[in-house]
């Protein structure tokens, strides 16, 4: 077995101290090491990398938008194990996501356990389930701020990762829009589409077309920042102005932007509670 692998770490005293002990285990080829995120994805693009040892805070792309980067161009996604001078209790939180995480500098008898651990991954059928959990962390990391996730794991902080992602991708033809979903203001049913109803740059209304189910979107979206207002319709809390009845019982939301959203009877009640929480 023969692992070609990469060090990406802008520190050059961490990179040589790991090159160095690399050099104790057969199985690794290191091909190169790189002194920042853009030179590791040129590395990845060119070369087939089986491995990385990823520093996760590093000026210009941190290890979070290096996974980030990966993902998005479409490239082979190499087995990553985490290396971090961040303490061991802020640093299980991304336990299960890498295969494995080492502590700088670089200890003989740690990097010789992830070596094992490495063996024994690519002796094994568990690479599709590592890129799974990379994929995850990405989307978890990208739904939250990356400053304040590094500011966290810097004071030994538990982190504050939410499971609602701050942005909604919607793909249109070969493009993927990243709306933050703060900007979105209501989304409503189309037949086999959603239309996105969202603000975008310069804060004028636009609207993106996205296939997915309302179901889908529920579960995607925070249940303390939007409201289910009738069986085709969701809508951000922060954009209503006004809950209005009308004299033949019906019952309709009014936006900031003066639109007029009806409410169904079977979520009135819900829609009442959730405005007044």
């Amino acid at each position: 077995m023969l692992l070609s692998t990469i060090i990406v770490d802008d520190e050059p005293l961490a990179r040589k101290g790991l090159a160095v002990r690399l050099q104790e285990h057969p199985e690794i080829d290191l091909i190169t090491q790189c002194s920042n995120g853009r030179e590791a994805i040129e590395a990845i693009r060119a070369y087939q990398v089986d491995l990385m040892f990823l520093d996760i805070q590093m000026p210009g792309l941190n290890g979070f938008e290096v996974l980030e980067s990966i993902i998005d161009q479409g490239l082979k996604m190499p087995v990553v194990v985490f290396v971090t001078a961040f303490d061991q209790y802020a640093i299980k939180a991304f336990d299960v996501h890498a295969l494995d995480y080492i502590m700088k500098p670089a200890d003989e008898e740690r990097l010789a356990q992830t070596i094992d651990k490495i063996k024994l991954h690519f002796q094994g059928s568990t690479d599709r389930a590592h890129k799974t959990k990379l994929v995850k962390l990405v989307s978890d990391v990208t739904g939250n701020d990356y400053q304040q996730i590094l500011s966290e794991l810097a004071n030994n902080q538990e982190l504050s990762m939410s499971n609602y992602s701050d942005i909604l991708p919607i793909k249109d033809g070969g493009e993927v829009s990243r709306v933050p979903v703060k900007d979105i203001l209501w989304i409503d049913a189309a037949g086999d589409y959603m239309c996105v109803h969202a603000l975008d740059t310069s804060k004028n209304e636009t609207t993106h077309i996205l296939r997915k189910t309302m179901k889908e979107l529920e579960e995607a979206l925070d249940p303390k920042q939007f409201i289910r207002n009738h069986r085709s319709t969701i809508v951000n809390k922060a954009f209503i102005d006004k809950f209005c009845s009308q004299v033949n019982g019906e019952y309709f939301l009014v936006m900031k932007n003066s639109k007029e959203l009806k409410v169904s009877r079977s979520y009135k009640d819900k829609v009442k509670q959730a405005i007044n929480s």
